[in-house]
C-alpha cells in the first residue's frame, strides 16, 4: 500500500493516525476537495490534528475504485477460506493495536480509556470473526419446481452474489465499532465498500482502514472518506452506489432514505431511541435485586455519556417502590467519577463536541421549564475547564408528554417515571416514535416474558441492559430504523438472490 509521511500524535513508521488523507484504491491522498477540518479533542475543546474534509469528486474516484476492485474481482475471486482468513487477520489487528486504537479513541470521541479498551475494541475484533466465520456459508441451494401440466425434468437452483459497492455512513458514538457492524458484513458478502466516518471521529476509521490494509484486503476493496453532510449525500445518491447502510439520527435517516428512493437503493438504517428500562416492584423486596436493577439502569445509561442509541433513557418504575428505588439511583448517579477519558478513573467522560453539549444543556434547560427537577446534577461542569462535560443527571417529576420523555437527547441525563401496573407499564413503554430496545426488570419470570411479547422495541433485555452479541440482530421498530445489524440478516442485507431455471428434457417445453 502507498503511505505519505503525516504529522500528529501517534504518526510515524507503522503508526494509525492518518491525518489530512482520504484512503482509496489502497492509497493516501489529500482529498479532492482541497479542504480539511480540525479534529478536537472533547476533554480539552482544543484541536489535536486535521482530518481531510472530502467532498463529492472524493466520493466519486472512491466509488469508481470500489467498482474496479468488484469488476477485476480482487476480493470476491480469492479463495473463500481466504477472505475469511483476512477478515480474521483484521481482527487480529484490531486486537494487536488495541492500546494504540484505544487513545487515539479517547482523543477524539471522549469515551473512558477503560470502556474504549475492554468493550468497544473486543466488541469491533469479534464482528469481524463472526462475519469471517460466515464467508464461506454464502451459497445458494438447489429447489424443486412444479409446473402446470405434464411433469418434466427441471433443475432450480439459486446464487448468491453481492448486491455491489455498498456506500457505509457512520456516526461518532462508536467510532470503530460501528464501522465494524457494517465493514464486516460487507466485506464478507464480496462486496467492496466507500466507508464514510462521522467529522467528529475520522482518524479512527482511517486507523481501521490501516489494519484492514495490513491484514491483506486488496486495493479498493474498502475506501474510507472522512468528511461531512456533503460527502454524505453524494455518497447516498451516487448511481454508481446500490447499497447504503446508515446509522445515525432519525430525521437524517429519513433524508436518507428519501434521496435513495429514486435509485432504489437497498438501504438499511439504525436510527434513534427513547428506549424504556422497566422496573417492577419485585425487583425492590431484597437489597441484592434493587443492587441489581439500579446497576442495570445505571448501566443502561450512562455508559459512553449516554451517547448511546439504545440507551435507557426513561426509567419506568412500579409505584410501590419508586421512592426506594430512585433514591439508590440517585446515590450511584452521584458517586459517578466524570473526568477525561484518558483517566482510568473516570466513569463518565465529556459529550463529543460543542454542538452535543449545547443540544444536551438544551434539553435539560427544557425539561426545567416544563417543570421536571434535577434530583442529580443538571449543570455543566466548569470545574473540568473547556472541555464537553454535563454532570450525570437525573430528572424527576416528568410527565409522559414532555420532550426530555419523549426525544433522544443523547447525553448523561435520564428520566424517571413512575407506573402504577403491568398494563400501564407497556402503554408507556411503546409511548414514542421509537422502538429500538427496553429492559425489564423483574423476578416474574411469565411476567417478564409477556413484557418481551408486548414491547414494540427490537432488543428486550431481561433482567440485564446494553449486552449485545455479533450472532444476534439488532435494530428498531417504528422510527428507530428499517433492517438489522449483525447476525446473518446483516450478511444476507449485502447479498442479491438469483434463481437459475434449466431445461433437461429431451423436447424443450412448448406452448403454441
Amino acid at each position: 500500500m502507498d503511505g505519505m509521511p503525516l504529522s500528529g500524535a501517534g504518526s510515524g513508521a507503522g503508526g494509525l493516525v492518518r491525518e489530512r488523507v482520504v484512503f482509496v484504491d489502497g492509497r493516501w491522498l489529500p482529498p479532492a476537495s482541497g479542504r480539511y477540518r480540525e479534529d478536537v479533542d472533547p476533554a480539552t475543546a482544543e484541536p489535536f490534528a486535521e482530518a481531510a474534509d472530502a467532498g463529492p469528486e472524493d466520493v466519486d474516484r472512491a466509488v469508481a475504485a470500489a467498482r474496479r476492485a468488484m469488476e477485476e474481482r480482487r476480493w470476491l475471486g480469492m479463495d473463500p477460506l481466504e477472505r475469511a482468513r483476512t477478515l480474521r487477520r483484521v481482527a487480529d489487528g484490531i486486537r494487536a493495536r488495541a492500546g494504540e486504537l484505544a487513545q487515539l479513541m479517547v482523543r477524539e470521541n471522549g469515551m473512558p480509556v477503560n470502556f474504549a479498551q475492554w468493550i468497544e475494541i473486543p466488541m469491533a475484533a469479534d464482528v469481524f470473526d463472526y462475519f469471517a466465520g460466515l464467508v464461506a456459508t454464502v451459497h445458494g441451494e438447489t429447489l424443486p419446481f412444479s409446473l402446470p401440466g405434464p411433469q418434466g425434468d427441471y433443475l432450480v437452483l439459486t446464487l448468491k452474489e453481492p448486491v455491489g459497492v455498498a456506500g457505509l455512513i457512520t456516526p461518532w458514538n462508536f467510532p470503530l465499532l460501528m464501522p465494524a457492524w457494517k465493514v464486516a458484513p460487507a466485506l464478507a458478502a464480496g462486496c467492496a465498500a466507500v466507508l464514510k466516518p462521522a467529522p467528529e471521529t475520522p482518524l479512527t476509521a482511517l486507523a481501521l482502514a490501516q489494519i484492514a490494509a495490513e491484514a491483506g484486503v486488496p486495493e479498493g476493496v474498502l475506501n474510507v472518506l472522512p468528511g461531512g453532510d456533503e460527502a454524505g449525500a453524494a455518497l447516498v445518491a451516487h448511481p454508481g452506489v446500490p447499497r447504503i447502510a446508515f446509522t445515525g439520527e432519525t430525521a437524517t435517516g429519513s433524508r436518507v432514505l428519501a434521496a435513495a428512493a429514486p435509485h432504489i437503493k437497498r438501504v438499511t438504517l439504525e436510527l434513534g431511541g427513547k428506549s424504556p428500562n422497566i422496573v417492577f416492584a419485585d425487583m425492590a423486596e431484597e437489597d441484592r435485586l434493587l443492587g441489581q436493577a439500579v446497576e442495570g439502569a445505571l448501566f443502561g445509561l450512562y455508559l459512553n455519556s449516554g451517547q448511546v442509541c439504545q440507551a435507557g433513557s426513561r426509567i419506568l418504575v412500579e409505584r410501590a417502590a419508586y421512592d426506594r428505588f430512585v433514591g439508590a439511583l440517585a446515590e450511584r448517579v452521584g458517586s459517578l467519577r466524570l473526568g477525561p477519558g484518558a483517566d482510568p478513573t473516570s466513569d463518565v467522560g465529556p459529550v463529543v463536541s460543542q454542538a452535543q453539549l449545547e443540544r444536551v444543556l438544551g434539553y435539560v434547560a427544557e425539561g426545567r421549564a416544563a417543570g421536571a427537577r434535577p434530583l442529580v446534577g443538571g449543570e455543566r461542569a466548569e470545574r473540568l475547564g473547556r472541555g464537553y462535560f454535563v454532570e450525570p443527571t437525573l430528572f424527576v417529576d416528568v410527565t409522559p408528554e414532555m420532550r426530555i420523555a419523549q426525544e433522544e437527547i443523547f447525553g448523561p441525563v435520564s428520566v424517571v417515571l413512575p407506573f402504577e401496573d403491568e398494563t400501564e407499564a407497556v402503554r408507556l413503554a411503546n409511548q414514542t416514535m421509537y422502538g429500538l430496545a427496553a429492559g425489564v426488570w423483574t423476578r416474574d419470570v411469565k411476567r417478564a416474558l409477556r413484557m418481551a411479547r408486548s414491547v414494540q422495541a427490537g432488543t428486550v433485555w431481561l433482567n440485564t441492559y446494553q449486552l449485545l452479541s455479533p450472532t444476534a440482530p439488532f435494530g428498531g421498530y417504528k422510527k428507530s430504523g428499517v433492517g438489522r445489524e449483525l447476525g446473518r440478516g446483516a450478511l444476507e442485507a449485502y447479498l442479491e438472490t438469483k434463481t437459475v431455471i434449466a431445461d433437461l428434457n429431451e423436447q424443450p417445453f412448448s406452448f403454441f
